[in-house]
């Protein structure tokens, strides 16, 4: 059986070499692959999470929604556990921005621990990058939309660490997005 910082790692370089030609919509254009790996992190070294399928699906997170990935090549590779914590956590790009929005808050009560803490630290991530800097192309309006619109999903993601949402809870706070 596989080591766990091995299934760790490959998860790591499967998401790397996915996401090898993406970057962030920051004035750096960051590699995307740090923000996945910046997901994995919060999780383990924030939250205390230490459930391997989790930080797996940590780092894989992305990889359905925004790359030429298939659930059914997560599966083989990584297993159902895995693979069914990134169904969770992905939209369905074939559907309208605005329907997407509107369903990560429906369907966050509802969905899994596991996917709760993935998407905990995804909406963590991705509120910390927008205090550092504002993305290529988005106006300030755009970025309260988005700190009010990630409140409204992480109201249903609550119960599930209280560290993560209390970290959530301050930036929310700060943007008067609570």
């Amino acid at each position: 059986m596989e080591s766990a910082s091995s299934r760790i790692l490959d998860a790591c370089d499967f998401a790397a070499i996915k996401h090898r030609d993406q970057r962030r919509k920051d004035p750096c254009k960051t590699p995307y692959i740090n923000h996945p790996i910046g997901v994995a992190q919060i999780l383990s070294n924030e939250a205390g999470v230490d459930d391997i399928a989790v930080l797996q699906a940590a780092l894989l997170h992305d990889t359905v929604e925004d790359t030429d990935c298939t659930f059914e090549e997560l599966e083989a590779k990584f297993g159902d556990e895995v693979c069914k914590i990134v169904r969770e956590c992905s939209d369905d790009k074939a559907l309208p921005k605005a329907e997407r929005k509107r369903l990560q808050i429906e369907h966050a009560p509802h969905a899994s621990r596991e996917a709760k803490l993935v998407k905990l630290a995804d909406k963590l991530y991705n509120l910390r990058d927008l205090e550092k800097s504002t993305p290529e192309g988005w106006s300030e309006q755009r970025v309260q939309d988005y700190f009010h619109w990630s409140a409204a999903v992480v109201a249903g993601l609550r119960g599930v660490n209280a560290v993560l949402e209390s970290y959530l809870d301050e930036i929310f706070k700060r943007h008067g997005a609570l």
